[in-house]
């Protein structure tokens, strides 16, 4: 079995990449993908690539990941030249082409790797720490929704069909406690009642989409705080990354996720319930500047649902962490024993965190104006 550096080594050589590469590190980031940051010397200088292997587990279509991927970065760059942005490569995501011309490579044991420029001066969190971080967070997401709205050439693929049905991820869950296969259902009673309790949210956002009330958009799909790269010195948005999941879906998934991300001070899987909680001042500053950034697109139904997606997808996530937990843990990717439940646990405590404010969360967002 071939090392990471050895295998680094052999993926280095297959994308149009000039000079030597010094050394290699893992990107703790992301549940799913196997993720490194490479440093080349190039001409004196050091420059960095992220080389990432494609989950098959989670991705069972590679191709029409990468496809996606391509059409995705292509267009957003094409109008932020047209917009007369600079510093493009540290604004959208630039990938990186193999040396026989495709955005990938395949090796002999059928793992696909794919190389990206690494935006520099840049940098992720966790959690948001201030509210200023939070609106960054939100217009990016928003000016990523935004540039999308036009993306010609037919529909993207759905490269995990349903990702954000709740109704299915429900069934999941209750097969899952039905199956009961590693025996798990009895350390996670409190957490099963608190989902099944809340069943009558499921449909909700589904419901106002099959009865034309929201529209079907370009959605990122996994809008979490650390998929937004802010500059290192002056804190603004940059880009966002992690685009495995842009695909065809609604606004209020990924504001709802946002909402979930950032606006409680812990991160996803801690420990001290007590802790986590819905701070209105980072919402606030999310919703504000989600608002200006994605207000000339939205439609009035959509913005009246933006709260309640907050608690809908938080809720949502719960039950992807509660069923995994339950199924054994062979979806995400887990560093100690009872992961998944701690993950659920702190999803729904900062349900019920929003599940008190939601009603205030909304009146703020009706008072903020859509620009033009």
């Amino acid at each position: 079995m071939p090392t990471p550096e050895i295998t680094l080594q052999e993926v280095s050589r297959q994308f149009h990449i000039y000079g030597e590469i010094l050394h290699a590190e893992t990107c703790k980031i992301g549940h799913i993908n196997e993720t490194y940051s490479a440093t080349y010397s190039q001409g004196g200088a050091t420059v960095r690539y992220i080389h990432q292997k494609i989950n098959q587990s989670v991705f069972k279509d590679p191709l029409a990941v990468m496809e996606n991927v391509m059409r995705v970065t292509g267009h957003l760059r094409a109008k932020l030249r047209a917009e007369g942005v600079r510093d493009i490569t540290r604004r959208a995501l630039t990938v990186v082409p193999a040396r026989d011309g495709r955005p990938y490579y395949r090796n002999g044991s059928g793992e696909y790797w794919r190389t990206f420029v690494f935006v520099e001066r840049a940098c992720s969190y966790e959690a948001a720490q201030t509210p200023a971080q939070a609106e960054a967070a939100g217009r990016a997401f928003g000016t990523f929704q935004s540039l999308l709205v036009d993306l010609a050439d037919g529909r993207l693929v759905e490269t995990i069909p349903d990702f954000h049905n709740t109704r299915k991820r429900f069934a999941a869950l209750q097969a899952a406690v039905e199956a009961d296969h590693c025996g798990r259902v009895q350390h996670a009673r409190r957490e099963i009642d608190f989902a099944l309790a809340r069943e009558p949210i499921v449909g909700v956002l589904l419901e106002a989409h099959r009865r034309g009330e929201i529209p079907e958009r370009i959605t990122h799909n996994d809008t979490k705080f650390n998929n937004v790269m802010l500059d290192t010195q002056t804190g603004e948005d940059l880009c966002v990354v992690d685009l495995d999941t842009v695909m065809p879906g609604l606004v209020l998934y990924d504001f709802g996720d946002m909402v979930r991300t950032t606006t409680s001070p812990t991160l996803e899987d801690e420990t001290d319930l007590a802790k986590v909680r819905m701070e209105m001042r980072m919402f606030e500053a999310l919703a504000r500047g989600y608002v200006a950034a994605a207000g000339s697109f939205l439609t009035p139904a959509e913005k009246s649902y933006l709260a309640f997606s907050g608690k809908l997808i938080t809720f949502t996530i719960g039950l992807r962490f509660l069923t995994d937990f339950l199924s054994g843990d062979t979806y995400f990717r887990v560093h100690r024993a009872g992961h998944n439940l701690d993950r659920c646990r702190t999803q729904f405590k900062l349900v019920e965190c929003i599940e008190k404010e939601e009603g205030t969360m909304q009146k703020f967002v009706d008072r903020l104006p859509c620009p033009p």
